[in-house]
Parts: C-alpha cells; sequence; structure tokens
C-alpha cells in the first residue's frame, strides 16, 4: 500500500452537525461507519461555487473521501446518499432529527468503529421519514441507544429488593437505573413515580424489536408523560440538559416539562 493511499480513506458517514470556520470553512461533525464520530473540515465549502456544500447538511447520509490531516482529517469528496428529504420537509421532523442526533452527540466520544450505533441512527432517520407517529421512532431509538453506551434501565425486577414488578404504579430511581417497587421507592427521595401505564410500554420498547413495535399505538395520555421520562432519565445521566427538545416544545407549542 502506498505512503498516498494510507493517508486517504472512503467511508459513509451521516453528518450530525457543523459549524463555520475562517472565510469558507466548515469543521463537521460526523459519524462514520468506519471510524464512528470524528470531526473533519471542509474547505471552502461555503463558497458559492463548492460542489460538496449540498452533501454536507446535518442528516444526510454521505459517502466521503477524506485525507488525514494533522488535527483533523480533510473532506476531499462528498457524495450525498440519502438526504431523508422527507424529514427535512416537516419542521417537526427536523426537531425530532435535532433531538436524535443531539442525544448520540452527547453519548459518544471519538472513540472508534460503532458499526450498531451507525446503524441505527440511520434507521431512526429513514423511519421518521415516514413512520406516523415519530414519536414511538424516537422512543425505540431512545431504548436502544441507552443500551448500545451501557445505560439500559433496570425495569422487569426492583433495582433495591429484586423482586419482579408487578402492574401497579411504581417508582423510576435514576440514580439507580431503573425501577423502584413502591416500599423501595418511597425511601429514595431522588426517584420519580411512574404509573403502571406508563412502565407497561416503556418495557414494551425495551424488550421489542422494531417490526413488534412499529404498529405500535401509545396513547396520547402515555406518550408524553413516557417521553418525559426518558428525558429526564438521559438528561441524569449526562448531567446536563439537553437543548432539542425545548426546541421541539416549541414547535408543538407545548407547556414546558420537567428536566429534560
Amino acid at each position: 500500500m502506498s505512503p498516498r493511499e494510507i493517508r486517504s480513506y472512503r467511508t459513509q458517514a451521516i453528518v450530525l452537525g457543523h459549524k463555520d470556520y475562517g472565510e469558507a470553512d466548515r469543521i463537521l461533525k460526523i459519524f462514520t461507519f468506519e471510524k464512528g464520530k470524528i470531526t473533519a473540515i471542509a474547505k471552502g465549502v461555503r463558497r458559492i461555487r463548492s460542489r460538496k456544500a449540498g452533501h454536507l447538511e446535518p442528516f444526510t447520509r454521505v459517502t466521503l473521501q477524506l485525507a488525514k490531516g494533522r488535527n483533523m482529517d480533510i473532506v476531499t469528496q462528498a457524495e450525498a446518499v440519502d438526504t431523508y428529504a422527507g424529514v427535512r420537509m416537516d419542521l417537526q421532523l427536523v426537531g425530532y432529527a435535532s433531538y436524535v442526533v443531539e442525544v448520540l452527540d452527547r453519548f459518544t466520544y471519538e472513540e472508534g468503529q460503532n458499526i450498531a450505533i451507525f446503524r441505527l441512527l440511520a434507521n431512526t432517520l429513514k423511519r421518521l421519514e415516514s413512520h406516523p407517529t415519530p414519536a414511538t421512532v424516537v422512543h425505540y431509538y431512545e431504548l436502544r441507544l441507552l443500551d448500545l453506551v451501557g445505560f439500559r434501565p433496570q425495569l422487569f425486577e426492583c433495582v433495591d429488593c429484586g423482586k419482579p414488578i408487578s402492574a401497579e404504579d411504581q417508582y423510576f430511581s435514576p440514580l439507580a437505573g431503573g425501577v423502584a417497587c413502591p416500599r423501595c421507592g418511597k425511601a429514595r427521595p431522588e426517584a420519580w413515580p411512574v404509573g403502571k401505564d406508563t412502565l407497561r410500554y416503556f418495557r414494551h420498547l425495551q424488550r421489542s424489536n422494531w417490526e413488534q413495535v412499529e404498529n405500535l399505538a401509545i396513547p396520547e395520555d402515555v406518550e408524553p408523560v413516557l417521553g418525559d421520562l426518558i428525558q429526564r432519565y438521559i438528561s441524569y445521566i449526562l448531567e446536563r440538559k439537553l437543548n432539542s427538545p425545548e426546541f421541539l416544545r416549541q414547535i408543538q407549542n407545548k407547556p414546558g416539562g420537567g428536566g429534560s
């Protein structure tokens, strides 16, 4: 293999976000099939005649040719594979997609290849484009991502006494990472009450594959409560508030929720 080949490589990637740099460049945060999350620079991409610009927008799946640079790899070629146009045409779906990539960005580091996360992200953006209930898509994504990054919540046995969780109102402890039974939950000041219906859908989403939840209809009175619970747990783990849920609430004209 020649030195030239070693210094250049080709990969598929999904653009998570970008920021302007200098007069015409743009720094990209991307999740690649080959190397996981990396930061790269696209030189001259903000010039009017740049052919790469339209291929490097957030939520775009793209084939890239990159050259190894001293501090950041350099994008030399870019060709869009999927722009997820159906997401871009709907502001609410843009809000969901923003949340999806923000959560992934917060949970991941530049630590090498993770094909499972790449595929989860690509599948989620594709599902958002066509699924009639995007909230179901997002909740399934949240639980799969929590599995993949090592924060799977314990939902079937009490985190303290270990007894099986029965069909009644329970508590959720972010500190212990799961559900506490009524007796143990009352002794945990940080635990949040969780109703049995919310927990039922929470558990179903966690233990099922996509084909088993694709047609799931989460009741209108349960979905916002479930969404808030999962977001609060994610924010607790990350020790920071996420930005995209507030943007999504503004689009949907929802009142502010707690902790997310």
